[in-house]
């Protein structure tokens, strides 16, 4: 990670370097876990919130697309995921049910850890892998620090709409001084 917080880019030729998606997506799983830990009256909700959201739009622009092509039966389990992941989003909408949300990203992670971690690390190569991995990566940065319902979920529309909507959120995290890293907390 840069000086400025700039997520590292995919290598255009040589040796392939970067962490593998799984190694990504659960490092952002036990952040959020983590959060859950926090009092949810202050700053801790927003940055809950944003976190959750880079993660469930790196996820529907990468992962899903990846098990799709990848897995078998990967369609199914996409759309699963899909679905669950758009229930999250109306939880995250609506500060009072915490705790509903709080149940349903514990079975978010462990969804992702009990069935489609195992079945990338067999089903994928190494270096498509590490790509994932670094795709994640930059596609967390550029996504919508909010909840949004009505962006599209499936490539390619939310890789062109999902970092749009992600400016104007950063907007307005800053024109109202929102906390949405872990580190700011």
């Amino acid at each position: 990670m840069s000086d400025v917080n700039l997520p590292p880019l995919p290598p255009v030729e040589g040796a392939l370097s970067g962490r593998n998606v799984v190694d990504v997506l659960d490092e952002q799983h036990r952040e959020i876990l983590g959060l859950l830990n926090h009092d949810m009256s202050g700053k801790a909700y927003d940055v809950l919130i944003a976190t959750l959201a880079r993660h469930l739009s790196a996820e529907e622009q990468y992962l899903y697309p990846a098990v799709r092509t990848a897995v078998p039966d990967g369609e199914r389990i996409a759309d699963r995921e899909l679905a669950e992941d758009r229930e999250l989003l109306k939880l995250m909408q609506d500060r009072s049910r915490l705790d509903e949300l709080t149940a349903a990203v514990r079975r978010h992670v462990e969804a992702d850890r009990g069935e489609l971690f195992p079945l990338l690390m067999q089903m994928v190569p190494a270096d498509d892998m590490i790509r994932l991995g670094n795709r994640v990566e930059t596609a967390q940065e550029a996504a919508p620090t909010r909840p949004h319902l009505s962006t599209p979920v499936t490539p390619p529309w939310n890789k062109v709409v999902d970092p749009l909507v992600g400016v104007i959120d950063k907007l307005r995290d800053v024109a109202t001084g929102r906390t949405t890293y872990t580190h700011n907390l």
